[in-house]
């Protein structure tokens, strides 16, 4: 018989995570190694929990993730909107818990492009009079 997963993709930035909800323990699995040794900071691996803890779900999914893309944060960031996705596809009734912590939106804030003339995006080359 097969195992019932739930998908869930999320994006920020430049990093893209591919979340899969499987029933289990609560084990968090991201690129084949434990989140305690992907992430660093204790601050990243609570960003990629939130949605679990606001749903209370925190012990009733094992969540694999392949992630790509992006410096640790913006991955973090993309794998908390990955498991909001994935949580709603498991139970359709947390659609407003998630939608009002805005783990179902999608941040749009991306770099800004350099442009000719400029040192960077905004940086101007030093001005001199003489």
């Amino acid at each position: 018989m097969a195992q019932v997963q739930y998908y869930g993709t999320g994006r920020r930035k430049h990093s893209v995570a591919r979340v899969r909800l499987v029933p289990g323990e609560g084990r968090i699995v991201i690129n084949k190694r434990d989140m305690d040794n992907y992430f660093g900071l204790d601050t990243l691996k609570l960003i990629v929990k939130q949605p679990l803890v606001l749903t209370e779900t925190l012990g009733r999914y094992d969540v694999l993730v392949n992630v790509a893309g992006g410096g640790t944060t913006g991955q973090a960031g993309a794998i908390r909107h990955g498991v909001a996705r994935a949580l709603l596809k498991a139970d359709p009734e947390l659609r407003g818990v998630l939608k009002r912590a805005g783990f179902l939106t999608r941040d749009p804030r991306m770099k800004e492009r350099k442009k000719y003339g400029l040192k960077a995006a905004r940086r101007a080359p030093q001005f001199s009079k003489r």
